[in-house]
């Protein structure tokens, strides 16, 4: 049996995910049966090992990263995406206040309300095209500080195949 850890707590719904070690985690409602979760667990488990593999390799690809590497990363990041900021604040019609680069792990762009954009340096290691979305996504930010339809109608302006971006950030990069 798939070993996992069981978190309770006050929530509705059972979740599941993986950290980055890629250890199971199921969240569970108090007072959630464990035959329950056993079947939740059993209901899922196409979807248990495809992100199972996801989360392994991962941690294999975050572990090879050496601290020169990561300074290498960081400087790549300041040296093309704050002019890739500039350029789609241009043609988006916005501002911004300070781009910082950061470490972030679970994010790979954040927009303040002050307008202070950060990208993690982790953006780095996907294509220039998922870059170029995740620069996009920040500055529609500017104009839109949540995810609706106008937001994204926002990004597809500049970016028509915003989607296919997207999706490249799902997988486990170089």
């Amino acid at each position: 049996m798939l070993e996992y850890t069981v978190i309770y707590s006050i929530r509705r719904t059972i979740s599941l995910s993986f950290d980055k070690n890629g250890t199971l985690t199921v969240r569970a409602p108090k007072g959630t049966k464990k035959k329950r979760i056993e079947q939740i667990l059993e209901e899922h488990q196409g979807w248990i090992e495809k992100h199972r593999d996801r989360a392994l390799k991962k941690a294999e690809s975050e572990a090879s990263l050496t601290n020169e590497r990561i300074r290498e990363l960081k400087d790549a990041a300041k040296k093309y995406l704050i002019p890739m900021t500039d350029y789609y604040a241009r043609l988006l019609g916005v501002s911004y206040g300070r781009v910082t680069i950061t470490s972030a792990r679970t994010r790979f762009g954040s927009c303040s309300s002050e307008g202070n954009i950060s990208y993690s340096y982790r953006l780095m290691r996907f294509p220039p095209a998922a870059q170029e979305y995740v620069v996009a996504h920040e500055l529609c930010h500017r104009i839109y500080m949540n995810h609706s339809a106008a937001f994204y109608k926002k990004i597809e302006s500049v970016l028509p195949d915003y989607k296919k971006r997207k999706s490249l950030l799902k997988a486990v990069p170089e």
